[in-house]
């Protein structure tokens, strides 16, 4: 049997999980250093480096204090707990969604190709074995652990290997699998197209990666990634509801109302784009970053459009705090409060 290291990505800097946790660096270096709330991984260098799962429990460490809880008191708490905490407190960001799925990468290139591309990985939890197909399938069984994808590099693809890939793939009970390969057989090819095997070239285009990952991971929350874009994009939530931007158009001044328009027309695009049909992953690429971009843009504008309403106009207009309550809705205003 082959003794394997399983090495989680992707991998976060301290900077990318403070932008995602809405924390501070130097919060998350005191957490680390009173409760042990840090990165599972350094690299060479020393560098603090969060694993998904680091970051995960840290969003959830976060929603809780954002909401009055004190660090010290869930700063040992399981996930679990730190949900079901979040439940019990009606919060509606109580990150419900399910766990990202797990993708196990084989292969030693493919894993250095990993290396540089861990971009392609935001919609997964993905471990690298650093092994060739051989030895993977020597690995004893549990050591790897449950895995919803499976992706297999390899230099050749004949006989020998399909029957590697087969019992690999049996063995851990994996239904998605994608090989890439430098030199495929035409005949493997069709073979493993007839068990539902998806192959590439290797190295992988990224966008084809990616989109393939994503889809197994819209695929385990229950969406039907063929029908919609929308059910492999990450929806940036909305400032300002479609009621709201109309209220703003009511009040007096040009540039509120350009902006505003300008906020929906954004929306609208999104919307259009989220709900084009999937054909393809080259297609699907090119949309995700147009409604990548637009989204951006809108949460932009949106920012613009508080300052504007939070700013009082000219003498004898209302002011801005009272000008970006009018537009808020109850609710809204009942949670900011």
């Amino acid at each position: 049997m082959t003794a394997v290291i399983l090495e989680p990505r992707p991998l976060y800097a301290i900077g990318t999980v403070a932008r995602l946790t809405g924390l501070k660096p130097d919060t998350l270096r005191v957490w680390e250093r009173r409760y042990g709330l840090g990165a599972s991984h350094k690299s060479p260098s020393g560098r603090r480096q969060y694993t998904q799962a680091d970051l995960e429990h840290l969003q959830l460490v976060a929603e809780l204090v954002s909401t009055g809880t004190r660090i010290g008191e869930i700063a040992s708490a399981g996930r679990k707990t730190l949900e079901i905490m979040l439940r019990r407190n009606g919060e509606p960001g109580a990150r419900r969604d399910v766990c990202k799925p797990s993708v196990l990468f084989v292969g030693i290139q493919l894993c250095q190709w990993i290396d540089e591309h861990q971009g392609c990985l935001a919609s997964v939890s993905a471990k690298l074995a650093r092994v060739d197909l051989a030895a993977a399938c020597d690995v004893p069984e549990g050591e790897i652990g449950p895995v919803e994808m499976l992706v297999i590099g390899c230099e050749a693809l004949g006989f020998v290997q399909l029957q590697q890939i087969q019992a690999l793939a049996e063995r851990l009970g994996v239904a998605r699998v994608l090989v890439s390969c430098a030199q495929p057989r035409e005949r493997a090819v069709a073979t493993l197209a007839q068990q539902g095997i998806a192959t590439s070239s290797f190295p992988p285009a990224p966008g084809f990666l990616a989109f393939e990952v994503t889809r197994c991971a819209a695929e385990e929350a229950g969406d039907q990634p063929g029908d919609r874009l929308g059910a492999l994009l990450k929806e940036k939530p909305r400032e300002f509801s479609a009621e709201e931007l109309a209220r703003v158009l009511q009040l007096p001044g040009e540039g509120l109302r350009t902006v505003s328009e300008l906020v929906g027309n954004l929306a609208e695009f999104e919307q259009r784009m989220a709900d084009a049909p999937v054909d393809d992953w080259q297609q699907a690429a090119s949309r995700a970053c147009a409604y990548a971009y637009a989204g951006q843009a809108r949460w932009l504008m949106e920012k613009a459009l508080q300052v504007m309403l939070s700013t009082p106009g000219d003498a004898g207009e209302e002011s801005g705090t009272g000008r970006l309550r009018s537009v808020r809705s109850p609710r809204r205003l009942h949670d900011a409060a």
